[in-house]
């Protein structure tokens, strides 16, 4: 075996160059801080690479990331065929598997990452919460939660979602420009970046402090379905269990209401009854990237969920009064509702990392506007 060496090409040290766009570690900057063997100048990159991987059988490298080494890789390659016999070819594998069963799976490093990251935006929501005021524009909400990030030494992991009343029965509201009136709920999907791990909340929430009924019923009823998905999620169940629970929570709760007709609970699930108001699935996986690398199935058959696992659970109903394809009674027009927390597999269950962040109508209801 020819064991492991690891080899670095950075860009070197340029003064000129530093005083512009900041400094540079260099070749002996980047020996003394990485644990590796070798550095070298980037600049020396098409005359070393090509002896470096030639001398092994197999080169794991995904292009599309540099049109530089993809070069490289693909002359080295055609050498190989043109010098060496058939049983010596290099073979150039895609790490992208790979690395992406290894994304899935956490460290407790990174777990406490992603704790982090989750404490750091659920503060940032409760932030958002106490200074909510009926006919405050949306980026103002959006402002306060992101200068939480900031001062919290983290990033926004993804563009914040502030959408008021209708608005937030647009799934990517992105605009965040209207004004939020009395009487609105206002959905916040938001999250931010820790040493490059994300976390990814949403709360919705009435900015007057108060549920109306109809608000409240429905409200109540997302917040079932999520309890149901989180429950769920243990080791051993698959990645389709969460998804089926919310949904059978939400088709039996509309059921009720009267705003799907069944009549069967199979019927009602269909897309033509509840996947008119809810469209999207339950989860998707969160850790690098806020939806992270990961297979969904193996073999064709939904993947189990296993220990160090972290996905999101974010059932939600949407009943845009925009929209010429539902009719819907009045009361109901212009709800958008979603609830979304990040949730780690445990050995003997799961552990929800959002927790800080309120969710119960209690809890909002005492929280929204107290810095009154």
């Amino acid at each position: 075996s020819k064991g492991v060496h690891t080899t670095l090409f950075v860009p070197p040290r340029d003064t000129d160059r530093e005083i512009w766009t900041g400094l540079r570690l260099g070749i002996d900057g980047a020996k003394k801080k990485y644990p590796i063997d070798n550095a070298l100048s980037i600049d020396e990159i098409e005359s070393e690479l090509p002896t470096l991987i030639s001398n092994y059988s197999s080169v794991f490298h995904q292009s599309g990331s540099s049109s530089v080494v993809d070069q490289i890789v693909e002359q080295t390659l055609l050498e190989s065929r043109k010098d060496e016999e058939d049983s010596d070819l290099i073979k150039i594998c895609n790490p992208g598997e790979m690395i992406s069963e290894m994304r899935l799976r956490k460290s407790d490093y990174e777990i406490d990452l992603m704790r982090y990251s989750c404490k750091i935006a659920s503060a940032a929501h409760v932030e958002a919460m106490k200074r909510a005021r009926s006919g405050m524009p949306e980026f103002q909400l959006q402002a306060i939660i992101e200068g939480c990030f900031i001062h919290n030494g983290s990033q926004w992991s993804y563009p914040s979602i502030v959408g008021g009343g209708d608005n937030g029965t647009i799934l990517h509201y992105s605009e965040n420009d209207s004004v939020i009136n009395d009487g609105d709920l206002v959905l916040i999907d938001a999250g931010c970046e820790v040493k490059g791990y994300a976390s990814d909340i949403t709360r919705t929430w009435p900015i007057n402090g108060k549920f109306t009924e109809p608000q409240r019923l429905l409200y109540q009823l997302v917040l079932d379905s999520q309890i149901a998905a989180i429950e769920a999620c243990k080791p051993g169940a698959t990645f389709e269990a969460p998804n089926n629970a919310a949904k059978e929570v939400l088709a039996s709760g509309l059921l009720e209401l009267g705003i799907i007709s069944g009549p069967t609970l199979e019927e009602a699930i269909s897309p033509e009854q509840l996947g008119m108001f809810f469209m999207h699935r339950t989860s998707h996986w969160i850790g690098l990237d806020v939806h992270d690398v990961g297979v969904y199935t193996v073999d064709e058959e939904p993947r189990l969920l296993e220990a160090g696992m972290v996905l999101t659970i974010e059932p939600g109903l949407y009943f845009g009064a925009w929209r010429p394809d539902i009719e819907i009674d009045e009361k109901w027009a212009g709800i958008g509702i979603r609830i979304e927390d990040d949730v780690l597999i445990t050995k003997s269950g799961c552990e929800v990392l959002s927790d800080d962040c309120p969710k119960t109508i209690e809890q909002l209801e005492a929280i929204i506007g107290d810095s009154k």
